[in-house]
């Protein structure tokens, strides 16, 4: 399983790497809170995973990075398909990037 931090996704996302960040989170939370990535819960990746762009790096990210850890193993010996894993969720994005991030 591969990881990237926040301060790193967040200069690669600046850079204009094409980068699809996957939010998994449940959409009460996505509503509340979100970084405009694309939101797809964890319970229907799996039905949707055509959705995601073929030639992009995908990252997964969810609160902490627990959902998204777990779903990347998931998603690599399913289909395939090669995802980094948002180190801390969107909890270090509010940390690291974006301390105005109202996640509570």
């Amino acid at each position: 399983m591969k990881f990237i931090t926040a301060i790193e996704l967040k200069k690669r996302m600046d850079a204009g790497e094409n980068i699809c960040v996957i939010d998994i989170r449940e959409p009460y939370e996505y509503q509340f809170c979100n970084i405009g990535s694309l939101h797809i819960p964890m319970a229907d990746l799996a039905s949707q995973i055509d959705k995601l762009p073929e030639k992009s790096t995908k990252v997964l990210m969810c609160k902490s990075g627990k959902r998204a850890e777990a779903l990347g193993n998931l998603i690599t010996v399913e289909f395939g398909i090669d995802v980094l894993i948002l180190e801390g969720g969107i909890t270090a994005w509010k940390e690291e990037v974006d301390n105005f991030l109202e996640l509570d």
